[in-house]
C-alpha cells in the first residue's frame, strides 16, 4: 500500500493537486492582503497630502479625553458621541492641513524663538512664580497624549495659522451705515409706570391647617428630603505627597540651568510701532516722514491713504517678533530710530523704535533655587504616575485603602458627604487638594456604583485610592422632623400666589381699558414712573425699573402693559414713551467693534471653506469607523 502511495505521488497528477493546495493556503494566508490591494489606506487626503488612521485616532482620543474632563467622570460615551468627535476631529485636522499648505505656499514659517516665545508666553503653563514651568507643560502633553514634536508642530501650526488669519481678518470694516443703525437700537431708551408687588408686603394669609401643611409636604418632597450621602475611604497621592522624597542632585541642577540659559534674565524689550503697506514705494515715502519727524497719527493716515495700516505693537521681546528678519532689523534699530522698508508675505513693513528696555541677569541664587524647585517637581509628577501604578495594582491584588496608604506612606481619610461637599452636619467636609481636586474628587465618589470596590481617581492634576462602601439613598424626612421648615414655605407659597393673582388682576384690568394709575391703586399699590432704560440696562441705568421687566416692554408699544415675575415679587409695566439713542461716540465705537468682529469671524470661515475646496479634500468613509472605534 505504502509503495502504491509512493509511486502516485510520483505522477504529475498527484503534483498538480499538490500545487493547487499550496496556491489554495497561500491565497487564503494573505486574503487580507489581496483584498485590499490597491486600496488607500489613508482616512482623507488634503491636497493630494493623507491624513493616516494613526494620526486622525489621536486626535479623536485627545478631543474625547479634553470633552471628557470638562462633562466629569459620570459622563459615558456612546457610540453616537464617539463618531460626532471623530468627524469634529478629522475636521480639525483637514483644515490644519489645507491651512499649513497655504503657508507653504505663501513662505509663512514661524522661527524657533517664535515657537519658545509663544510657548513661554502660555498662562496654564506657568507657575506660582508667574514664571514658564516645564513641568506644566509636561502635564499638559501627557493629558493629550502628545510628544514634544508633537506640540512644537502644534505650535509652529498655529503660529502660521494667526499670520494667515489675522490678514484675512484685518480686511473687515464695518459699514457707517449699519453701525449707525445698531448703535440707534441698543440706544433706545423706554419710560414706564411700574407697579411692584414684593412678597413682603404680600397681605397676611391665614393659618394653615394641619392637613394643608402635610398635603404640602407630600407635594415637594425635594425642599423636604435629605439628600444621599455615600460614605467613602480617601488615600490622596499627588506631587506635594511625592515631593518630600524626591532628591535633586548638584549635577542636574547644572544641567537643568544649562538647559535653561534663554530664561536666566528677562530680556532686552523694544516698544515699536509698525506701518504696512503693499507697494515699496509708499514704504518709502512713510519711512521718509517718519524720519522726518511725523507722529503715528500722520504715518497712519498716509498709510491707510496708500491702502494700508499702522499700529503699535507694544512691547516684544526679539523671540516674540512674528517673523524673523523684521525682528532682526528692529533689534538692530536705536531708540526713535526707523527701519528700511522690509517685505514679508504681507507687504512692505516699515518699523520705528520709540523705547528700549534693557536686558536684565536674574541672581544665580534666585535661578539655582528656581531650577531645584522646577527639576523637582517634575521628577515627583514622574513618580506620580508611577506610584498611581503600583497604587492601583495593590488595590487590584485585595489591599484595602487603608492597607495600601499604609504601604506607600499615604493618608487614608474616612468621610461622609453629599453631592456638595457637605456632611450630615450640612458643613463642607475637608477634603484633599485644591477647589478643582475637591470638585473632582466629589464627582469621582459618587461616579460609580457604592460597593464596586476599591480604586484609583484621576481627580484634577493628581490622583487618589478609593473606596465607596456604603451609599445612604435620599429619603424624604419626616414631617414632624420638618414641620416648621413646612410651615415656612408654605406660608412664603401662599403669598407668592397673592400677589401674582393681584398683579394679573391689575394688567388685567388695564388691557381692558382702565387708567393704569387708578387700577394700581385699587390694587393698593402706588405706581412710580421709571425710567429711561435701555434694552441692555442693570443696576442703577435701568432708572428703578425692575430688569426683568425690559425685555417685555421694548416688545411693546406706548400705552400696552406687561408683567413680570422679579426677585422681590412681581412688577407690571406700562409703557409710557420711547425716546430715541443719545449721541454717544462710545456706542458707536462698541457697535462697530461689535461689527467687525462679527466680519472677521465670517471672512475666517470663508477662508478656511475656500481653503478646504481649493485643497481638493477626499474622506475614506471606510475608515471613519477604525477612527471612532479606537
Amino acid at each position: 500500500m505504502i509503495t502504491a502511495f509512493r509511486r502516485l505521488a510520483g505522477t504529475w497528477f498527484a503534483k498538480g493537486l499538490f500545487v493547487l493546495l499550496v496556491l489554495s493556503f497561500a491565497v487564503w494566508g494573505i486574503e487580507d492582503t489581496i483584498r485590499n490591494f490597491g486600496r488607500d489606506s489613508a482616512v482623507a487626503r488634503v491636497g493630494g497630502e493623507p491624513i493616516e488612521l494613526t494620526e486622525a485616532q489621536n486626535a479623536a482620543r485627545r478631543e474625547t479625553q479634553r470633552l471628557q474632563r470638562q462633562l466629569g467622570p459620570r459622563f459615558e460615551p456612546n457610540e453616537a458621541f464617539r463618531q460626532a468627535v471623530a468627524r469634529q476631529a478629522l475636521e480639525n485636522l483637514i483644515g490644519s492641513r489645507a491651512q499649513d499648505q497655504e503657508a507653504r505656499r505663501l513662505g509663512v514659517s514661524a522661527s524657533v524663538d517664535a515657537v519658545r516665545a509663544y510657548t513661554f508666553s502660555i498662562p496654564g503653563f506657568r507657575g506660582a512664580d508667574g514664571q514658564f514651568s516645564p513641568f506644566m507643560l509636561q502635564a499638559f502633553m501627557r493629558q493629550n497624549d502628545m510628544t514634544e514634536a508633537d506640540f512644537t508642530r502644534l505650535v509652529v501650526s498655529d503660529l502660521q495659522r494667526q499670520q494667515l488669519v489675522g490678514a484675512v481678518r484685518a480686511g473687515a470694516r464695518a459699514p457707517e451705515t449699519l453701525t449707525k443703525l445698531l448703535a440707534a437700537f441698543a440706544g433706545e431708551r423706554r419710560v414706564a409706570e411700574v407697579a411692584e408687588f414684593p412678597l413682603l408686603s404680600a397681605p397676611e394669609v391665614p393659618e394653615p391647617t394641619g392637613a394643608q401643611l402635610e398635603r404640602f409636604h407630600e407635594n415637594n418632597p425635594a425642599q423636604f428630603s435629605s439628600p444621599e450621602y455615600r460614605e467613602a475611604v480617601i488615600a490622596p497621592l499627588s506631587v506635594e505627597t511625592i515631593l518630600p522624597n524626591v532628591e535633586v542632585t548638584e549635577a542636574e541642577i547644572e544641567a537643568g540651568l544649562a538647559a535653561q540659559r534663554e530664561r536666566s534674565g528677562a530680556p532686552e524689550r523694544r516698544t515699536v510701532e509698525q506701518a504696512l503697506v503693499s507697494s515699496k514705494e509708499a514704504a518709502d515715502a512713510i519711512r521718509t516722514a517718519w524720519t522726518g519727524g511725523a507722529d503715528l497719527q500722520a504715518i497712519t493716515a498716509q498709510a491707510v491713504a496708500a491702502g494700508g495700516a499702522a499700529l503699535e505693537m507694544g512691547t516684544v521681546t526679539r523671540a516674540e517678533m512674528p517673523v524673523e528678519n523684521i525682528g532682526n532689523a528692529v533689534f538692530a534699530l536705536p531708540q526713535g530710530g526707523v527701519s528700511e522698508p522690509i517685505q514679508s508675505p504681507f507687504g512692505w513693513h516699515v518699523m520705528k523704535v520709540t523705547a528700549i528696555q534693557a536686558a536684565a541677569e536674574i541672581p544665580m541664587e534666585t535661578l539655582r533655587a528656581a531650577t531645584r524647585e522646577t527639576l523637582a517637581r517634575e521628577k515627583a509628577a514622574d513618580r506620580t504616575f508611577e506610584e498611581a501604578n503600583r497604587l492601583e495594582d495593590a488595590l487590584s491584588g485585595g489591599a484595602t485603602v487603608e492597607e495600601a496608604a499604609t504601604r506607600f506612606g499615604l493618608q487614608a481619610a474616612r468621610v461622609t458627604l453629599d453631592r456638595q461637599g457637605n456632611g450630615r452636619d450640612s458643613r463642607p467636609v475637608a477634603l484633599p487638594g485644591d477647589p478643582a481636586g475637591r470638585t473632582a474628587l466629589i464627582e469621582a465618589i459618587f461616579a460609580n456604583p457604592a460597593g464596586s470596590g476599591p480604586r484609583v481617581a484621576e481627580v484634577g492634576q493628581a490622583f487618589a485610592a478609593l473606596d465607596v462602601p456604603n451609599a445612604i439613598p435620599a429619603a424624604l424626612r419626616p414631617f414632624a422632623e420638618v414641620e416648621a421648615e413646612v410651615r415656612r414655605a408654605w406660608t412664603i407659597d401662599a403669598r407668592r400666589r397673592a400677589q401674582e393673582e393681584r398683579a394679573t388682576a391689575l394688567m388685567t384690568a388695564v388691557q381692558g381699558g382702565k387708567d393704569f394709575t387708578e387700577a394700581a391703586k385699587e390694587a393698593g399699590v402706588e405706581p412710580a414712573r421709571m425710567g429711561p432704560a435701555t434694552r441692555d440696562a442693570q443696576g442703577p441705568a435701568t432708572g428703578g425699573i425692575p430688569a426683568e421687566l425690559l425685555p417685555g416692554l421694548f416688545t411693546l408699544k406706548p400705552g400696552e402693559v406687561t408683567m413680570a415675575t422679579t426677585a422681590a415679587g412681581f412688577a407690571v409695566g406700562r409703557l409710557v414713551e420711547v425716546l430715541p439713542a443719545e449721541a454717544n461716540p462710545e456706542a458707536g465705537a462698541r457697535a462697530k467693534t461689535e461689527v467687525e468682529q462679527a466680519m472677521q469671524e465670517d471672512l475666517e470661515a470663508q477662508f478656511a471653506a475656500a481653503l478646504r475646496a481649493r485643497a481638493a479634500v477626499t474622506i475614506n468613509p471606510a475608515m471613519m469607523d477604525q477612527v471612532a472605534a479606537r
